[in-house]
């Protein structure tokens, strides 16, 4: 039977315990208390929506341990941590550091860190989501990218779970704009990325396997070093990732519409990627898309008939892709997401279609498997 690798993305903010989210989320529970707090902005909008486990602390270990129990059972055998570096130090990482990695069945799920390197904005705020302000820069300089490498190897790619690839460990970034803001162009950041690489053979890995999230055309055709007019896609094949994904749907179709139809954009836009990308394309699944939960005002941006009959065809489509590529070094899916509930994109159980969207992974992956 194929085994495949079903990454999950984890926003970690479901946790009071980093005193830093109570700028955002005042009542101490993280963003819960968004989730909490939705009312539907038009008759039939599909919240509020509850979650079937309540509003836990996703940094508590027993809490995660029954995460992963749920995960590994319906097929969700990676989780993929977003990890936040502001104002000089880590932000977010009580769910990894004191939940996940302190869960007793810890061993039977990997995971691996894609660096969100994004500014962060009011917008997780929802008194004030609609203005977007800067709260913490997302770039660094050539220091503080050399101390996150070196706490990151040690810390984190020393971990007996941690996913890799022939060995390597996988690390995604996610911003590449800045990341060359940040390290002072795009030659310096070419450079540093090598410098990463030999960290890690240095720490006794066979290498590093550097992932990155692209997006659609219109963003990976912009100018990302004005002196050259070199592009994002340009400088993305020369940065010679060992894979590319996206982070979700959003990111390269159009979402606003229903879920079987976005589902045949992806298709073309998983072929798009493969064309024009030098890297291996990881095919991305999301579980639709609606970001109204964050904001006081309405989003037109909802994607709709996002049932688990109709999610299943999300798989299907990336378990596909998967089976027919032979340039791939892992049976990689990731998906977006194990958790983003106020992006309307999560895996877990909730009051409206209960385990419908673990039970169609399970399906397409392991009692398909079992058929064959």
């Amino acid at each position: 039977m194929k085994k495949y690798d079903i990454a999950a993305i984890i926003w970690p903010a479901y946790t009071g315990d980093e005193p830093r989210t109570r700028i955002f989320w005042p009542e101490g529970y993280g963003e819960w208390q968004t989730v909490k707090a939705v009312k539907p902005k038009f008759e039939g909008h599909m919240w509020p929506r509850r979650p079937l486990w309540g509003y836990v602390n996703e940094a508590d270990p027993f809490v995660m341990e029954m995460q992963i129990e749920a995960a590994t059972s319906h097929g969700v055998n990676v989780f993929i941590y977003d990890w936040y570096w502001y104002d000089n130090r880590p932000f977010l990482e009580q769910c990894l550091d004191n939940g996940f990695l302190k869960a007793r069945n810890k061993d039977k799920m990997k995971f691996y860190l894609m660096w969100a390197n994004h500014t962060a904005t009011s917008m997780w705020d929802t008194r004030t989501a609609n203005r977007w302000d800067p709260i913490w820069d997302g770039a660094v300089d050539r220091k503080t990218f050399e101390f996150i490498a070196n706490r990151t190897i040690e810390k984190y790619f020393t971990e007996p779970n941690y996913y890799k690839i022939d060995g390597k460990p996988v690390y995604m970034l996610f911003d590449i704009e800045n990341l060359v803001r940040g390290l002072g162009g795009v030659s310096e950041t070419l450079d540093a990325l090598e410098w990463f690489r030999e960290q890690t053979k240095k720490a006794g890995f066979p290498g590093l396997e550097l992932h990155y999230t692209v997006r659609g055309k219109g963003y990976m055709d912009k100018i990302i070093d004005e002196e050259t007019g070199m592009t994002i896609l340009t400088f993305v094949n020369m940065c010679n990732f060992d894979g590319v994904t996206h982070y979700g749907y959003t990111d390269f179709v159009d979402t606003k519409k229903s879920y079987p139809d976005v589902v045949r954009d992806v298709e073309v836009g998983y072929a798009q990627v493969k064309e024009t990308v030098k890297a291996p394309y990881y095919p991305n699944v999301s579980m639709g898309w609606d970001p109204n939960p964050r904001y006081p005002h309405f989003i037109d941006e909802i994607c709709y008939d996002t049932t688990p009959e109709n999610i299943e065809k999300g798989f299907a489509l990336a378990k596909k892709y998967i089976d027919e590529s032979t340039d791939l070094k892992a049976p990689l899916i990731v998906v977006n997401s194990w958790n983003e509930w106020t992006e309307g994109t999560y895996l877990q159980p909730d009051d409206i279609n209960g385990y419908g969207y673990l039970e169609a992974i399970k399906k397409i992956f392991i009692k398909e498997e079992k058929e064959n």
